[in-house]
């Protein structure tokens, strides 16, 4: 059973008890994140939080919502309840769960003969005394088996025709199986199937309605350590026949469908299955699988023994069953079972679309912006950071290093403008001239040498790029020598000499390869098996195939996984340091209320869409009744920032150019606000500074009159880093970057961002720490992943902003060689 089955009462009684902040719904994320399909983003935590801000709203609902869309087991969510220590909610559960009713066995659809017999069967476990009652359309059946878990219909005739449901309740709790259809058929002679069950026993009762035919036998299987394991067997009968599956004769007790599905496999697995059907009147056995794990045994064959030595020569021998045993115990030894971790996880995300001189690309916006909040599900400290010149892609790397340290999981994502010369691929900033050369990009070689400087766990790069040849570039870039660390993973989106394409769209663009890996990045295996399978999906799709195919390179021999956890015990010093430091990326300015002579009160809140790309909103949140009509517009942005002004002060996200920010729908009536969207934020020098100028108009007058105030809101994201300026050709150390720790102030309700935070989210203020200002000026930071719980009255805050636009899975196969126009290469 799921959290869906539970009802409306009981997710509302169960969010009463998660609704506080020492034993609540935050925690219970926390836990049921052990589980990698049920982690929730922290833009998804960011919309459970803001639920506060209404006045029915509820952040334990919408997390109990999210994990029944998941699929999260009750046994699962009591699991986590008790790992939490909430003894209210598990006492509470616990007793739902010993009244809660199941249906076990779903009556099946029918067909009757003139004269037989149909048998309905619905069966459910639940508390002692369940009853039962059968309806055909919306007429209870009063009379014979109505009220039992066996409906029989004997003899039937032409009436019986129709659906039928079964209600099984107790007390004041009940629910309905599924509808079972009878059909009239007019009857014809017994089979031989229906006279004879071959190759099994069957125990026949009087009465029964006829035979057990299995028409699915499992089949025997040759599977590889890690792939999905598939028996069905199927049969037909009346009544609707049960399943149990054996695997060396030993039951399977989880197991009761017709389906057996195991995502996993290990050498564990290997052996016979079986699958036994039964119902109240037959039984019969399904042929035999045999499953063999890992590759094809060696029978009864001759090997042949290759010395590699000066003298070598071949020498064929035969070998018996045991020295072939032997052979392979000592070729394909047991897996032994070892759990890795990392001390960290660090990831710079760099994506290029608005180029000077070259041409445009459409994807790297929607590409950068998915993995990075899929990255941040699996933990990592991200920064996002959107057309970086070649200065600004200098200190962004310089920075990212410095968040690598001994274990940390470092990844390097690229997407964008590049070619590869001689075995070296080269990054391409927006600023590069019409003919670049090597000297005008960023080489990745050399950047994998500084990180293996770093002592890392895992170094795995992602390139996105073109791997063409620079015919301009005939100079042969010497990087450092590589250390033989068996922790690297390449990850080129095409094969060398070849180019990487992007399918455009009317809204949002993806690359191929982002297409694909976003369906597999966090699938709990090596990360090497995770791109092979990548490799895979991109080789089945009709219009990549001959075009585009994923180039794995990597010397990994661990097991290594981007899902693998966080264990800090050793460095911790390093840790929180690493924190404090990445956390000055993702940091947003207060939300602030300014107050107008006129008595209008305007609210100003941010948004990060990117680490250089923040959104602004205006609102009115009080005015006097003699004024009919004002909005609070910004201008005098300085000129360090990129603003498109006929896209600035808009009603609506899409209007001012975001299409990656969406909002989800509050109970609470939305309030009208204007959207400005400010980018390349990595090139602000001094803080950010503008005007709010507020227009309004009386109810007796018709002229419109303007107020202005000026704001300075610090620099916020990663304008604090100065990218701008040069790096020291050698920063060694969290000491040596271009800011300094001391003048980042992080509030002490929020001291540090969580890891894996998301910077898509609205910044709120708490009622105790809220900003009114008349003069605007307001330069105290808070990290903008962590909204304050607050039932605050002086406003209603706007919705979140989560990432929703991509490009759907279910298309991915489905693209058309008439698109074949669409695609332009990086």
């Amino acid at each position: 059973m799921t959290v869906g089955s539970l009802s409306g009462q009981v997710l509302d009684r169960l969010s009463q008890m998660l609704d506080n902040t020492t034993c609540g719904w935050r925690q219970l994320a926390t836990a049921v994140a052990e589980q990698p399909q049920l982690r929730c983003s922290e833009s998804e935590l960011t919309s459970c939080s803001l639920q506060v801000l209404s006045t029915a709203g509820s952040p334990g609902r919408a997390l109990l919502a999210r994990l029944a869309d998941r699929s999260c087991s009750l046994d699962f969510l009591l699991h986590c309840l008790r790992k939490m220590d909430h003894r209210e909610a598990v006492r509470y559960l616990t007793a739902t769960l010993a009244e809660l009713i199941q249906i076990t066995v779903q009556p099946q659809n029918q067909q009757a003969t003139a004269g037989g017999m149909v048998v309905l069967t619905c069966r459910a476990s639940g508390p002692p005394g369940l009853s039962y009652q059968w309806f055909r359309g919306k007429d209870e059946i009063l009379d014979g088996t109505g009220s039992t878990p066996e409906l029989v219909l004997r003899p039937s005739v032409s009436a019986h025709q129709g659906h039928y449901i079964c209600r099984v309740h107790r007390g004041g709790n009940f629910t309905f199986s599924q509808w079972a259809h009878v059909r009239f058929v007019q009857a014809a002679g017994p089979s031989p199937e229906n006279r004879v069950i071959s190759g099994c026993s069957s125990s026949v009762f009087p009465g029964s309605a006829s035979g057990l035919r299995i028409i699915l036998q499992p089949r025997s299987q040759a599977v590889s350590e890690g792939d999905s394991l598939v028996l069905e067997c199927n049969a037909e009968a009346n009544p609707p026949v049960q399943y149990e599956w054996y695997h060396n004769a030993v039951p399977m007790k989880e197991h009761h469908t017709c389906v057996l599905k195991i995502p996993c496999v290990t050498t564990a697995h290997r052996g016979q299955y079986k699958c036994r059907i039964f119902n109240l009147y037959h039984e019969a056995c399904s042929d035999t699988a045999t499953i063999t794990i890992g590759p094809s045994s060696i029978t009864d064959a001759s090997w042949v023994e290759i010395d590699r030595g000066p003298d070598s020569q071949e020498v064929h021998r035969s070998s018996d069953g045991l020295e072939l045993h032997q052979l392979q115990e000592r070729v394909n030894p047991p897996p032994l079972v070892k759990h890795f971790y990392a001390t960290d996880k660090v990831a710079l995300l760099i994506g290029n679309m608005n180029y000077l001189y070259h041409t445009q690309l459409c994807a790297p916006i929607a590409d950068v912006h998915e993995l990075t909040n899929l990255l941040r599900q699996m933990d990592f400290k991200v920064v996002s950071l959107l057309d970086l010149n070649w200065q600004e892609m200098h200190s962004a790397v310089t920075e990212f290093l410095l968040l690598l340290d001994k274990g940390v999981y470092g990844l390097l994502y690229f997407a964008g403008h590049g070619y590869e010369n001689y075995g070296n691929s080269f990054m391409v900033p927006i600023d590069a001239p019409s003919s670049y050369t090597s000297e005008h990009c960023l080489c990745v070689q050399n950047i994998l040498t500084r990180m293996q400087e770093k002592e890392t766990g895992l170094n795995v790069l992602l390139l996105d790029m073109c791997r063409k040849r620079n015919l301009y570039d005939d100079v042969i870039v010497q990087p450092g020598l590589l250390k033989v660390t068996a922790n690297i993973v390449f990850g080129y989106a095409t094969c060398a000499d070849a180019e990487a394409y992007e399918v455009k769209r009317e809204d949002v663009s993806n690359g191929i390869f982002i297409s694909f890996l976003k369906r597999r990045v966090c699938e709990d295996e090596k990360v090497t098996v995770v791109l092979d399978r990548v490799a895979e999906d991109m080789g089945r799709c009709e219009i990549t195939r001959g075009r585009q195919a994923l180039e794995l390179r990597s010397n990994l021999s661990e097991r290594r996984s981007l899902t693998d956890q966080i264990q800090t015990a050793v460095c911790s010093a390093s840790h929180s340091a690493r924190n404090l430091q990445w956390a000055v990326a993702n940091v947003l300015p207060k939300t602030l209320c300014l107050q107008f002579d006129c008595g209008v009160k305007v609210q100003l809140g941010f948004a990060a869409e990117f680490s250089n790309i923040m959104v602004i909103y205006s609102r009115i949140l009080e005015k006097p009744q003699e004024i009919v009509s004002c909005c609070a517009q910004l201008t005098d942005f300085p000129e360090d920032v990129d603003i498109d002004l006929k896209k600035s002060n808009q009603e609506t996200l899409l209007e001012a150019g975001s299409l990656l920010l969406v909002r989800e729908t509050l109970p609470s009536p939305e309030v009208p606000s204007l959207y400005t969207r400010i980018r390349c934020l990595q090139r602000l020098k001094r803080e950010l500074t503008f005007t709010i100028c507020l227009h309004y108009t009386y109810s007796n007058m018709d002229d419109e009159i303007q107020e202005r105030q000026p704001v300075t809101v610090g620099k916020p994201l990663v304008s604090k880093l100065n990218l701008h300026e040069p790096r020291p050709p050698q920063a060694q150390s969290a000491s040596s970057s271009s800011f300094s720790l001391d003048s980042f102030n992080v509030p002490e309700s929020s001291s540090c961002p969580p890891l894996g935070s998301a910077s898509s989210a609205w910044s709120y203020p708490a009622q105790s720490g809220q900003t009114s200002s008349r003069n605007g000026s307001a330069t105290s930071f808070r990290s903008g992943n962590i909204p304050e719980e607050t039932d605050s009255k002086c406003f209603d805050t706007p919705q979140p902003l989560v990432a929703s636009k991509s490009l759907p899975h279910g298309q991915i196969n489905e693209y058309k060689f008439s698109e074949m126009y669409d695609f332009h290469s990086h």
